[in-house]
């Protein structure tokens, strides 16, 4: 174990999720707390928000497989590995490994996508769900126009056949991960140069952007498939579903109605930012979390 350079108060660990490394940040004290992160992120996205709660919890933040220092294994034919079910058990099973049976759950992004999932796999093991700036995978796919495919182009480019999107973001992997950090966040300064650095470090890894189309292509099939077979199941645990006014997922979805197919006690607000609620806004989403979960 070290300190964790970016969540003060933290440890890091290397935790062993069904014979896959997952590295982990734990602190604080409470009942217990899981955060996941989304696409280009890691776990450093909480680095502001995770010690605020922190204070009353037991805080969890970890790098899902394939982003991080987590280990990355091949998708597999059917994309499966990076399936939100696989990602699920992974966060089940380092939740596990530090003596947590029950426990809420935090995801932004592609890390919502894989609580999402995690919510309705492992209903006894989740107290509360919260999911920043999303609608449910399925509802966005089939609802998808002119103006959201161009907004999030990278949901159709990333599921291309590999090595094409691989090999074109290999090209100059840094222009890329800067003009998406760019064009999701609206606050100036986010996010700051220590995260962008932190993000380009494991971006640079061919094996990294590997796995985050493989995430990508796996939405696009095989989580679709599992979401066609939970078509009439709904979340149990409380949802609270926090997005940004000034983002994509805000501007053209219902956001809590969306929730409310998916959910049956689902409560939660826009903030005046972007994409990224935990760097933009890390002060209200801290609040509203407290206040959430109580």
């Amino acid at each position: 174990m070290r300190a964790d350079p970016f969540l003060t108060g933290f440890t890091l660990h290397d935790i062993d999720a069904a014979g896959l490394r997952i590295r982990a940040s734990v602190g604080g004290k409470g009942p217990p707390v899981l955060l996941l992160h989304g696409h280009p992120q890691t776990h450093a996205t909480w680095h502001a928000v995770a010690p605020c709660l922190a204070a009353r919890f037991r805080v969890v933040a970890m790098d899902l497989r394939g982003y991080g220092d987590s280990d990355k294994p091949p998708g597999g034919a059917d994309h499966g590995a990076y399936a939100k079910r696989a990602m699920a058990a992974d966060a089940v099973a380092v939740m596990r490994a530090l003596g947590h049976e029950r426990f809420a759950v935090v995801g932004h992004d592609r890390g919502g996508r894989v609580a999402h999932r995690l919510a309705l796999d492992h209903r006894q093991a989740v107290s509360h769900l919260a999911v920043f700036d999303i609608a449910p995978t399925a509802t966005m796919y089939a609802r998808t126009d002119k103006a959201f495919a161009t907004a999030y182009f990278w949901w159709f480019f990333l599921i291309q056949p590999a090595p094409l999107p691989e090999r074109l973001i290999g090209a100059d992997p840094e222009y890329f991960l800067r003009t998406h950090l760019e064009g999701q966040s609206k606050t100036p300064g986010c996010p700051r140069p220590d995260l962008v650095a932190e993000y380009l470090r494991v971006y640079r890894d061919p094996a990294t952007r590997h796995a985050i189309c493989e995430d990508y292509r796996a939405a696009a099939t095989i989580d679709l498939a599992h979401d066609a077979a939970d078509a009439e199941a709904r979340v149990e645990a409380p949802l609270l579903a926090l997005w940004g006014a000034k983002g994509t997922v805000g501007r053209t979805y219902d956001v809590l109605e969306t929730w409310r197919e998916k959910a049956r006690d689902v409560r939660g607000r826009a903030l005046d930012c972007g994409h990224t609620l935990q760097e933009e806004r890390p002060e209200e989403v801290s609040a509203a979390l407290l206040a959430f979960l109580g």
